[in-house]
């Protein structure tokens, strides 16, 4: 993978000033650090760069090479997003609940009656709604998150964009909606879909070097 010129300086200076915080990265370029959060994400889950919690990054040297890159990272949303499980605004939580444990996912979309998006109900929606609304059969409409304060992405986008959003927003799922649209809802991806996409990908590898 061939690297911007922006990302090659980000590797020098982590190199010559390890361990170093994002903030000080973006002060020796003179710019903000939202400016360099894609390229540090990218550096990141690429291998090059290691972040470590309250220490800052430091210089791994691994790298990808490219035909796995390419597997890993750039196919498109739509070669692994995953159905979404669809439930109405006036469900009750109690509804709500069992289906999370029904079909073993992490988050619930909420869709109109014209099937469009208007809000997601995850997992700790739904235990602080039980820990502070004692009444089971209110609507879910009452907690869940709601449009336009979604993040969501389209299929078009690659996997590594997908991937750097979860980062970013620090969530574990992300609605797929068809482009041209921020609300028609047709699959989701999760951290948990990634990952086994790597895990997949990685063993084809091992036994095609086997």
């Amino acid at each position: 993978m061939e690297f911007s010129a922006r990302q090659k300086l980000i590797i020098d200076i982590v190199k010559e000033n390890e361990p170093i915080t994002g903030d000080n990265i973006a002060a020796k370029l003179n710019l903000t650090k939202p400016t360099l959060r894609n390229d540090l994400s990218l550096l990141t889950m690429t291998g090059v760069l290691d972040a470590r919690p309250k220490v800052g990054y430091i210089y791994s040297g691994q790298t990808i090479e490219p035909l796995l890159f390419e597997k890993l990272y750039t196919k498109k949303v739509d070669d692994i997003m995953i159905p979404a499980v669809f439930i109405k605004q006036d469900t009750s939580l109690k509804e709500a609940i069992t289906d999370l444990f029904m079909y073993d996912v992490g988050s619930l979309y909420v869709v109109n009656e014209g099937k469009r998006l208007v809000g997601l109900l995850s997992r700790k929606d739904l235990l602080r709604s039980v820990l502070t609304n004692s009444e089971e059969s209110i609507p879910v409409a009452v907690v869940m998150s709601r449009m336009p304060n979604i993040v969501t992405i389209t299929p078009d986008k690659t996997i590594l964009s997908a991937g750097s959003k979860l980062m970013q927003q620090q969530i574990d799922s992300l609605p797929v909606v068809e482009k041209g649209t921020n609300d028609k809802i047709i699959g989701k991806i999760t951290k948990t879909r990634i990952m086994n996409h790597f895990i997949e990908e990685g063993i084809k590898v091992k036994a095609h070097n086997e």
